[in-house]
């Protein structure tokens, strides 16, 4: 009996030991490209406001195609399939991103979001698939441990890198990490084909569970998207930080986001909405100091709060899914949720492109509260409805 228990103690802690590296690897090099893009764009292929909107649109529609489209339909050895060859091709992305111009970087973009699109899903999957609540939530909680931590490791190597190297060659270094995604896919644990097959449909958006994920998602996300591409801009060319200093504003965002993360991680409170609803309210008061964040001060601190947030609404969301979703169900309910983010990815940076051409920068901040306001009570509203069991209708 020990004995057995050794040999899956053991298991498990190699299956976690590959999440947390191809996780890391992966997420790294995604973020550093996330948050490049736009400044790339902007200062080497001197794109306008709209096109770098467009850019960061481009990557999120192209995730969406494969996250709600063709991962959520494929089973389970396709899937496998589909995600070892992303792992490669996004490698071979970084390699020719310096190589880009004003039209082949729409190509790079695209095949990079289609990539990332098949890979996170099935890591969030495979993270969700240990059977007992509690350790599978301890799992999930060092999964998203690892995106912290590599959220952070992205913006700051970058930063240093970008004191000796010009932007344009930034993503051949973030290569190696590639490398090592891809020779560790193969190794990632995925279903069983037998628990997927679905004998009855479910409504996947019908569930209260995943709805209070949704909602909260997108009162961060909203906010991130529009960070992440025009933030390092503001930054930039009316605060007149360096290139430098604004991934290192990245990176203390980041940081404050893995406190956030670790503070929540060892213990999954059993009442989310304590977590959720005071991530949103923080997400508003963020809000307030990015409009008045006429100083680099007061700018600062305006990331630093949406940091907190952003730790603490992914993995609450994942976990209100894992808790209303079994394993039949995880993968499409983990693709939607994951395109449903990409989807926001898509709309915001060109709408926020246009609305920032209009009205500025700051206001397009103020003119969201609001939308965050009427989330806030739309989560809370359906939290009240939470029943944590997936609800079959033939």
């Amino acid at each position: 009996m020990d004995k057995l228990k050794i040999i899956r103690n053991t298991y498990l802690s190699y299956s976690v030991l590959i999440i947390i590296l191809i996780t890391f690897m992966v997420r790294a090099s995604n973020n550093m490209m996330m948050t490049t893009i736009s400044l790339f764009s902007k200062y080497d292929l001197h794109f306008g406001q709209l096109e770098v909107g467009l850019t960061e649109s481009l990557m999120a529609l192209a995730t969406f195609i494969t996250t709600g489209l063709i991962n959520s339909r494929l089973d389970t050895v396709r899937r496998r399939y589909l995600f070892i060859g992303s792992n490669i091709g996004f490698t071979i992305v970084l390699a020719v991103m310096q190589f880009s111009n004003f039209i082949t970087v729409w190509i790079f973009i695209a095949v990079a979001g289609l990539a990332f699109g098949a890979i996170m899903p099935n890591i969030i999957t495979s993270a969700g698939m240990i059977g007992d609540k509690k350790v599978r939530e301890k799992v999930l909680g060092i999964y998203t441990l690892a995106l912290s931590v590599s959220l952070i490791a992205g913006p700051a190597l970058e930063s240093y890198i970008l004191k000796f190297e010009p932007l344009r060659y930034i993503f051949l270094f973030f290569v190696p990490l590639g490398i090592v995604a891809s020779v560790l896919s193969p190794f990632l644990r995925f279903p069983d084909s037998k628990s997927e097959i679905k004998k009855k449909k479910i409504r996947v958006f019908g569930e209260p569970g995943f709805r209070v994920a949704v909602y909260a998602i997108l009162a961060y996300n909203i906010i991130f998207a529009l960070l992440i591409t025009f933030g390092g801009i503001y930054a930039r060319s009316v605060l007149k930080l360096s290139l430098s200093d604004v991934s290192l504003l990245f990176t203390g965002f980041f940081i404050v986001s893995f406190s956030s993360r670790l503070f929540i991680s060892w213990k999954a409170p059993e009442n989310l909405w304590h977590y959720l609803g005071t991530a949103i309210i923080i997400t508003l008061t963020g809000i307030i100091f990015l409009f008045f964040g006429v100083n680099d001060i007061i700018y600062i601190i305006a990331y630093l709060l949406l940091g907190i947030p952003h730790g603490v609404t992914y993995p609450l969301s994942i976990v209100s899914i894992s808790r209303t979703f079994d394993m039949s169900y995880s993968n499409m309910a983990n693709s939607y949720f994951f395109s449903i983010m990409m989807a926001i990815g898509i709309i915001t940076p060109t709408a926020g492109g246009l609305i920032e051409n209009a009205i500025g920068f700051r206001y397009m901040f103020l003119a969201l509260f609001p939308v965050i306001l009427f989330l806030l009570f739309a989560s809370n509203s359906n939290m009240k409805k939470m029943k944590f069991k997936a609800t079959e209708v033939a």
